[in-house]
């Protein structure tokens, strides 16, 4: 009877304990929600809605037709007309689309002749998945039209316009000879190498984890330690101090972000298309918004275990949510509004953009600046918290 209860009187202790701590409990409770929202909600394998646009040379009744069944399969949303294939090809090195549709002035001419693939796919091979769904889309089967150019030639006669009528409304009920609509294009990464994709993206990623981790543990190691309290007492600015704190991991984050292109380059013969200038400050942009995050985790954080513990809840959303692992385009809109709000998300379009399809900062800029105002919102936010906690 003695052991039973002192073993129940562990057992409650540690309840109580699991309650006491907040932090700890609302990981019991918010991981499980976090991780059935995303992925039941969020992640969706069957990719739709991917951004799109056209080229149309043909301008014909037959082209207009193509578009409207590209457009009934939803695999792809298109969001503007190009003037001819080279802007298509402009708008996908900038990130702008994800697939081109090249429909070429003699489209009617070649339906006529029953060519097979008389359109053009583009598609954006540096993610993989995109040129999967592509592949739905290069497969649309379309009417051929011998039956309806022979009896379009005798419409000239007359005496055979009755012929005529009649011919055309057979072929359109029955269609004859199908052939596939796309001939597909694949940028980037013809081969379809999963590693040249997925280590852009990796990249971001591991910087990700460590920065956000480094930061918020060096801030609560010095508070476990006492030596914060010192730091304190000095005549060092609260702003002073929280950039010290980060310029050291700005350094190790440029390290980590050099060995990770090196051996992806050995490894697995990731390329550089782009300037690897454009890419370290589109990295340095990044590195420093993540770390102003693991300073605010070090604000709420009591140990170094909370901290690891606070790092995963921003590190799930954002491997999830950024398009590291699913097209960003395919998700719904509540989930691409979350993702946004990310860093991950707009350096992984930078370093896509910049390793794979050798884009510059002045034509994937765009993405900056929402890595500026996050780390302006998030230092706010700690120098606010600081100041507080030294009160």
């Amino acid at each position: 009877m003695n052991s039973l209860r002192r073993f129940f009187a562990i057992v409650r202790k540690e309840f109580r304990q699991l309650v006491r701590d907040r932090l700890t409990f609302g990981m019991i409770v918010g991981i499980p929600i976090i991780q059935l929202t995303i992925f039941g909600y969020a992640i969706n394998t069957d990719v739709r809605h991917l951004r799109a646009a056209v080229s149309d040379d043909s301008r014909t009744d037959l082209s207009r037709e193509l578009i409207a069944m590209v457009r009934e399969t939803q695999v792809v949303d298109i969001i503007g007309h190009a003037s001819g294939p080279r802007q298509l090809e402009q708008w996908i090195k900038e990130g702008r689309i994800s697939v081109g549709i090249v429909i070429p002035y003699d489209y009617a001419r070649r339906l006529e002749r029953g060519e097979d693939r008389p359109a053009q796919l583009l598609v954006d091979g540096s993610d993989p998945i995109v040129g999967q769904a592509a592949v739905q889309v290069a497969g649309l089967r379309i009417p051929g039209t011998k039956a309806l150019a022979t009896s379009r030639a005798t419409d000239t006669d007359e005496r055979f316009h009755a012929a005529a009528v009649a011919a055309t409304a057979a072929t359109q009920q029955f269609p004859i000879n199908p052939v596939t609509a796309f001939e597909i294009r694949l940028d980037y990464n013809p081969e379809r190498i999963s590693a040249v994709s997925i280590v852009p993206g990796l990249l971001g990623v591991i910087l990700t984890m460590t920065m956000v981790l480094m930061t918020a543990v060096a801030i609560v190691r010095e508070r476990e330690r006492g030596t914060l309290e010192m730091l304190i007492t000095t005549p060092v600015k609260t702003v002073e101090l929280m950039v010290g704190k980060i310029v050291p991991y700005i350094g190790v984050g440029l390290v980590q972000m050099s060995l990770i292109l090196f051996l992806g380059h050995l490894m697995f013969g990731v390329p550089v298309r782009g300037s690897l200038l454009h890419l370290y400050l589109a990295g340095l942009a990044f590195i420093t918004a993540n770390l102003t995050m693991g300073l605010l985790n070090s604000t709420f954080a009591q140990n170094q275990f909370q901290a690891m513990q606070m790092t995963f809840f921003f590190f799930l959303p954002s491997i999830l949510l950024s398009g590291f692992m699913f097209p960003f385009d395919g998700m719904p809109v509540p989930a691409q509004w979350i993702g946004e709000l990310l860093p991950l998300t707009h350096f992984n379009r930078m370093s896509r953009g910049i390793l794979l399809r050798g884009a510059t900062l002045s034509e994937i800029g765009r993405d900056l600046w929402p890595l500026a105002a996050f780390f302006c919102v998030m230092m706010t936010v700690v120098l606010l918290r600081f100041r507080k906690r030294l009160d």
